[in-house]
């Protein structure tokens, strides 16, 4: 039994090692001749699994330990008789933190108050749809645009339109698609972009393609009160340095880069797979995960509750230190841009997420404990 895997994939031999040999490369250099013998293909989101990498190989197992799955072609794994697994929801809290951490850097540049700003959060499925919890939580306005899952379902949903009229943050969390009416390529066009109302904050950490990058980057020049965090880009791991350079944060599609997300999603591919064998999983991700290097915080219940959101946040994740790496790494040659943005996500240092923490209040906080539920922090 041959395993080819992005070697970025964590806890590889801890969940694998029983089932045969395991082959680790990087996930843009996979190509053909690597997976000719392979029996399973474990890849990461920067890995376009097809019929033109597949074709001809023993593959008969494909799991990808992303949320996300435009990089696999799914018509031809039905065809080709191909069982596949991804990974939903395993990097989901750790996008939100990214969001949360971007919004205080934002209000804390522009000395604003987020309890009176209205969120739009566009995409509901499992990260967008954890933000919104999040953010209703904390007792915030949020509108959500969904059609797929409005036309599904029902539900409170609005249009698209109505969110770029209304909100002053717009946070993007949909899949990419390319096709028919819910294409969402270039989803945020010139024309959607030059419709933003005045101030609005543009956050994208689901796809690159969802927002013209080429078109952001001409209205951000023109259009000083707009704000722009980009956690992905049009063309990964090129980058445009110019639209870099005008972003509130820029970073490299580290979103959802958390150590219990990165390692949940090995876990959840690792179940699949014994699924597909028929046989019992017998490793647990519980006894993997080492403790959190913070895990419980004493508030006094006079804690301005503006302080304590922003300390319990940035306590567990500061997106900074990501936006700081990675403007360093813009310098040099575009292969030397390219080759760093891929060094960054590999060399990832260690993060947690902030629905581990532990949280004590001393006293009667009805307010402070409404933000550490909210955050899905433990009240204990």
């Amino acid at each position: 039994m041959l395993i080819v895997a992005d070697e970025n994939i964590p806890l590889l031999d801890a969940f694998f090692e029983g089932f045969g040999e395991i082959r680790r490369v990087p996930g843009r250099a996979i190509d053909r001749a690597m997976v000719e013998q392979a029996d399973v293909l474990l890849v990461r989101s920067v890995t376009n699994v097809n019929r033109a990498l597949l074709e001809g190989s023993k593959v008969r197992f494909v799991g990808t330990c992303t949320i996300g799955t435009d990089h696999l072609d799914l018509d031809y794994f039905q065809q080709a008789g191909i069982t596949w697994s991804s990974a939903p929801g395993c990097n989901a809290r750790g996008v939100v933190d990214y969001v949360l951490g971007s919004l205080l850097t934002l209000a804390e540049i522009e000395g604003v108050d987020l309890t009176r700003r209205t969120y739009g959060v566009v995409g509901a499925g499992e990260v967008g749809g954890r933000l919104v919890k999040v953010l209703q939580g904390l007792s915030w306005k949020v509108l959500v645009c969904d059609p797929p899952r409005q036309a599904a379902e029902g539900g409170d949903y609005v249009s698209l339109e109505q969110i770029v009229e209304e909100c002053d943050v717009i946070s993007l969390h949909t899949p990419l698609t390319k096709q028919g009416q819910q294409s969402t390529w270039h989803l945020f066009d010139e024309k959607r972009l030059n419709q933003l109302k005045s101030g609005t904050w543009l956050i994208n950490a689901s796809r690159g393609p969802v927002v013209n990058n080429a078109a952001l980057r001409d209205v951000l020049l023109e259009r000083e009160d707009l704000q722009a965090v980009l956690d992905v880009w049009e063309g990964e791991p090129e980058v445009d340095v110019a639209l870099a350079e005008l972003c509130v944060l820029a970073t490299p599609h580290i979103a959802g880069y958390s150590l219990d997300g990165k390692q949940r999603g090995t876990a959840q591919i690792y179940q699949a797979y014994c699924d597909f064998l028929g046989q019992p999983a017998r490793v647990s991700l519980s006894d993997l995960l080492p403790a959190p290097w913070l895990s419980h915080v004493t508030l006094n219940a006079q804690s301005d509750p503006a302080w304590a959101l922003a300390m319990l946040c940035r306590g567990v994740y500061d997106p900074r230190r990501d936006d700081a790496d990675f403007r360093r790494s813009l310098v040099g040659s575009v292969s030397e841009q390219r080759a760093a943005f891929d060094v960054l996500r590999k060399q990832y240092p260690s993060r947690r997420e902030i629905d581990g923490l532990q949280v004590r209040i001393e006293g009667d906080a009805p307010e402070l404990q409404r933000i550490v539920a909210a955050l899905g922090a433990t009240l204990v």
